[in-house]
């Protein structure tokens, strides 16, 4: 979903990345004059490998790759059906652009990765999901038929949203039903795709696992920190708007990877954000001393997730940027259950009203009562990931959120600096202020929409309208005596 096309840089030796400093994309035959030729490992040679050097998911969640490897293995033997190995490539964080760089520029690293996880299960199918119509997809299919694999591995085009990617909507996706959360819980290790157990991991994890079964156990933890081996790759945004995709050894200082980004001064910015828009905030000076590995950030009260870092600039509102990308995860969830439906796009309207000076103390109030309310209580982890990173940036911007309740402004410009899809034709609720006169109906009509100010008159979100209000705010615009509603696109 980047605009622009990542820089590419490392600390130390690059592995993940090595050789594109002497080119954009590696074929297969340089590949293998980088890599080596693709090694064969048994299923206890390969959990035993992933076991010793702590491998876990690099997409966010984190999950130990050796139980999962182990649990298809185990379920696969019990039921007699076949396993089957997904790719999650399809990266809907719009911070995120490392699995993307991978998939662009060394495809037969993550694609050796699943061909040794599927050969050491006995497999038959490999499924790598990818945003549609996206060069990464292009990329792909070019390394499969360079390897000569195409009828063993197979791409799948999905729609590129947030929520496309989470372990039960990329499965049903790949199914061909719509790619949303399932609404229950389901491991893919008992019931994949085609209801087989299915080995399902991101792509830097299956690239990392390519290069694990190259190095061995020993070499591959020359680098990184005795509970988390090896390196990384990390998505950093500098000052110049442009992400970097770094690879770095897990556990550096994380003002070593922002000075090596172009980004050096932001540990004296607002706030740094990490582990992208299901992470959280941390305060400039505990950025100043965490490392970047699990334990370093979880220390410092943040979140690794999947390597997003983004520093705030000092001179922007930071209130602002926190409700852009809330109210853009609002939108993005699937509307299924509650916390979603209701709770999400409530949190998101409090946030703008903050911001837009019509907020108070129980306006902020109702907005920490509803990120607390809705962790724990969806069908995915989508409310738990916005929830943490709402929560996170009211401690960390508590003084200017003070400004803005005091005097309905921090003074400072608001810039658009956290990255999100281009928006367009969205439905919005308007008011045409030339005929509205505070009758007040419209706020009857569409209580999830409308509030009422302290003279008696709405006070509408700018944020698009979720699909499951649509009706909603229809019932508004035919409730209005004046005329003065109207539903957009923008």
């Amino acid at each position: 979903m980047s605009p622009v096309e990542p820089l590419v840089s490392w600390i130390g030796p690059p592995r993940l990345l090595a050789g594109l400093d002497r080119a954009a994309r590696i074929d297969a035959m340089r590949h293998e004059m980088i890599h080596g030729p693709l090694p064969l490992l048994g299923i206890a040679e390969l959990t035993d490998l992933s076991s010793r050097i702590g491998l876990r998911g690099r997409g966010g969640a984190g999950f130990p790759f050796a139980r999962k490897l182990s649990a298809v293995h185990k379920s696969a033997q019990r039921r007699g059906l076949g396993a089957a190995v997904v790719v999650n490539a399809t990266e809907g964080e719009p911070a995120s652009v490392k699995d993307k760089l991978l998939i662009n520029a060394v495809p037969h690293l993550v694609l050796d990765g699943a061909l040794i996880a599927a050969l050491a299960l006995d497999a038959r199918d490999v499924v790598i999901g990818i945003a549609a119509g996206s060069a990464g997809e292009k990329s792909m299919l070019s390394a499969i038929a360079e390897q000569r694999v195409s009828d063993f591995v197979h791409v799948m085009g999905l729609p590129e949203k947030f929520v496309t990617g989470e372990g039960g909507a990329l499965v049903r996706g790949i199914d061909g039903q719509k790619p949303i959360p399932p609404g229950r819980k389901v491991r893919s290790s008992d019931s994949g795709i085609g209801g087989i157990p299915t080995l399902l991991s991101n792509a830097e994890t299956f690239a990392q696992l390519a290069l694990a079964a190259r190095l061995g156990a020993a070499g591959y933890s020359a680098v990184g920190t005795a509970t988390e081996p090896g390196t990384m790759l990390f998505t950093i945004w500098g000052p110049n708007g442009r992400p970097t995709v770094l690879e770095a050894p897990v556990g550096t200082p994380l003002p070593q990877l922002l000075g090596s980004c172009d980004a050096a001064g932001a540990v004296a910015a607002q706030g740094v954000l990490v582990g992208g828009y299901h992470g959280m905030w941390l305060r400039p000076e505990v950025a100043a001393s965490a490392l970047a590995s699990r334990d370093g950030l979880a220390a410092a009260g943040g979140a690794l997730g999947a390597g997003v870092i983004v520093p705030l600039p000092p001179d922007i509102c930071a209130l602002s940027e926190v409700g852009r990308v809330a109210t853009y995860l609002a939108a993005q969830s699937s509307g299924q259950c509650g916390p979603c439906r209701m709770g999400l796009p409530n949190a998101a309207r409090a946030l703008l009203a903050l911001t837009n000076g019509h907020g108070n103390h129980d306006t902020l109030e109702l907005l920490q009562r509803t990120a607390s309310f809705v962790r724990g209580r969806g069908a995915c982890g989508h409310p738990d990931g916005t929830s943490r990173f709402i929560l996170s940036a009211l401690t960390t911007f508590a003084d200017e959120i003070a400004a803005h309740i005091a005097t309905g402004s921090c003074g400072r410009p608001i810039r658009r600096v956290l990255p999100l899809p281009a928006e367009g034709n969205e439905k919005r609720l308007t008011v045409d202020w030339s005929r509205c006169s505070g009758h007040g109906i419209c706020a009857h009509a569409a209580p999830n929409l409308v509030n009422m100010d302290g003279n008696g008159f709405p006070v509408i979100s700018d944020a698009p309208v979720a699909d499951w209000f649509h009706s909603e705010a229809r019932r508004a615009v035919r409730a209005c005596p004046a005329l003065a509603l109207r539903v957009t696109r923008q």
